[in-house]
């Protein structure tokens, strides 16, 4: 029987699939569902009934500027999910990308980005065979030793002398446990990014539904794929971060804090030092941080989370406009 190509645009639609990725799970399918700005496809390539590949892109609306309102970006979180030979894998993940493609256009999406990848290399000939570009970018990734005495080991003396002002000064920390935690810390979070324009924030929707979506799903040792850590000071929440878990690693995909308000406090540093400890508790080998820049300017955020002993790990991610001269144009740079 012929390999079969199969879109999924709605939850409801989507069978029980194999695979213990989170970010091509049908679970974050669930969550990016249920979020306002978000449209969310499910690829799968099957054979006899069997499914031999998949994953998950989201359409986001960015309403960063005004002007710009309406600007749609697709993106994907890896090169998907594979349960077939390597030789297969090239072949399904071109299938895949050229529905993607094809989906991101129907949608008006001004760009694709495929981040997040294993290797520089992964899918590199499908990457070209589209018109993608690729943009060298940086990686920061914590590793924990079995004992887990090295992530106090590589701290930064700065930030150890930052973590034991902040618990005397009253900071305390824990996880968000109910809708009123999570509103407060989704708003917290929001005016955060909004003040540096960082990157795109999605609806507060995104954080409850992944605290209902994620819960009771076992993954190894683990029975949750996502946490949102909060930091507190005299019942405020003044910090916080979020983590998303897959495989052997925690990846922190938001972190921040009310630094200005809350100097003696540290609310930043103590979100990523809860997030560190916990990645290490729970068994995990690494923690790491999602968004961190790319190698040809300074990233104050970057600088930021190698105090804690993170190593750089140089990366790619692959890029397409819509509008074909500007692609041209980027093909001819980016080589």
């Amino acid at each position: 029987m012929a390999i079969k190509l199969t879109s999924y645009y709605r939850g409801s639609h989507v069978p029980e699939l194999p695979g213990m990725n989170t970010f091509h799970s049908t679970a974050l399918f669930h969550i990016f569902e249920g979020t306002r700005g978000c449209n969310p496809l499910l690829l799968t390539v099957s054979e006899n009934g069997n499914v031999l590949a998949k994953i998950l892109v989201v359409v986001q609306r960015i309403a960063r500027f005004v002007p710009f309102y309406n600007i749609r970006r697709c993106v994907s979180y890896g090169t998907g999910e594979y349960f077939c030979s390597e030789d297969q894998r090239e072949a399904f993940f071109n299938e895949m990308l050229k529905e993607v493609t094809n989906y991101a256009r129907r949608l008006n999406c001004f760009i694709i980005e495929v981040r997040n990848l294993p290797t520089p290399l992964n899918g590199f000939a499908s990457f070209r065979r589209n018109s993608f570009f690729p943009v060298n970018w940086l990686r920061v990734r914590n590793t924990f030793t079995s004992d887990g005495n090295n992530i106090i080991q590589s701290l930064s003396q700065s930030r150890k002398r930052q973590i034991k002002s902040a618990i005397k000064n009253g900071a305390e920390m824990g996880t968000a446990q109910n809708e009123a935690e999570i509103k407060e810390f989704s708003i917290m979070l929001k005016r955060n990014y909004l003040s540096k324009i960082r990157k795109h924030f999605p609806a507060i929707e995104f954080f409850q539904q992944m605290q209902k979506g994620f819960k009771d799903v076992h993954i190894g040792d683990s029975w949750q794929r996502f946490k949102i850590f909060i930091v507190k000071y005299q019942e405020k929440i003044i910090g916080g971060s979020v983590c998303i878990y897959s495989g052997d690693t925690a990846y922190l995909w938001f972190s921040g804090g009310m630094n200005k308000t809350y100097l003696r406090q540290y609310p930043s540093v103590m979100a990523v030092w809860q997030a560190l400890t916990e990645a290490n508790n729970m068994g995990y080998k690494h923690l790491e941080f999602m968004d961190v820049g790319t190698p040809f300017r300074k990233h104050g955020y970057r600088d930021f989370v190698l105090r804690f002993g993170g190593e750089q790990i140089s990366t790619r991610r692959w890029f397409k406009f819509r509008w074909r001269w500007l692609n041209r144009i980027c093909l001819y740079f980016y080589k």
